[in-house]
């Protein structure tokens, strides 16, 4: 009992640093966007309205794959059917949302973010743009799924940035990457004149081979 409590409790120290980070890196503004990350059967997440700097470990906030709340007096985020979507539907242990301030721009423009960038196949593809519904709503939960569909990562029209992952980090990562992808593609796109230049299918399947091998491998004798 007390190691899955200590487990719990690590789990959430990671989740509030990981909200504190979005506000630091500019993904969101105020209490906008949340964060999840999954133990076991039970999905810790940030609360609603709450500011992440205020956040402690008596405001621990966890439900059930249902939504029913387990853990805590704070109501959960209002975009918990989103989160729930994800882990129902893929093997994430981390989903974080945002308000990214250029993904939102990208997702009033274009059905999908042109693939610019290599970094386009780390989320496994070209980035969709889920269609617009009201947050918090199972439509937008819906949504999101059919513009995740071989992705980790999606852009939500009007609305913002959802990412998932094996951590916290990673999914952090990959919105920090998305957001950094629609930059380049407004900044060169609003050069007068001028037309971006676009990966092929071929360089992105290429680019997602090589990025399988990307980073320091463990030895197997460690």
């Amino acid at each position: 009992m007390k190691d899955q409590s200590d487990r719990l409790a690590a789990a959430w120290d990671e989740l509030v640093d990981t909200a504190r980070r979005t506000v630091a890196d500019g993904l969101v503004v105020g209490t906008s966007g949340n964060v999840s990350v999954r133990v076991r059967d039970l999905i810790l997440v940030t609360p609603s309205g709450v500011p992440y700097d205020r956040l402690g470990p008596s405001d621990t906030t966890a439900v059930d794959l249902d939504g029913r709340q387990i853990i805590g007096r704070l109501r959960p985020t209002s975009e918990l059917p989103m989160h729930l979507a994800v882990y129902r539907s893929t093997a994430a242990t981390a989903v974080v949302h945002t308000h990214a301030p250029h993904a939102t721009a990208v997702s009033t423009l274009v059905p999908e973010l042109p693939p610019v960038h290599y970094m386009t196949a780390a989320l496994g593809g070209p980035v969709r743009v889920a269609p617009y519904a009201l947050y918090g709503s199972e439509e937008l939960a819906a949504n999101m799924l059919g513009a995740l569909r071989d992705r980790t990562a999606c852009l939500l029209q009007n609305h913002g940035t959802m990412a998932y992952g094996d951590s916290l980090d990673q999914a952090l990562d990959r919105t920090a990457q998305l957001e950094w992808m629609c930059r380049v593609w407004l900044t060169a796109a609003s050069v007068p004149g001028c037309t971006p230049s676009l990966l092929s299918p071929g360089q992105l399947d290429a680019a997602g081979a090589q990025l399988r091998g990307y980073g320091q491998r463990k030895d197997p004798l460690d």
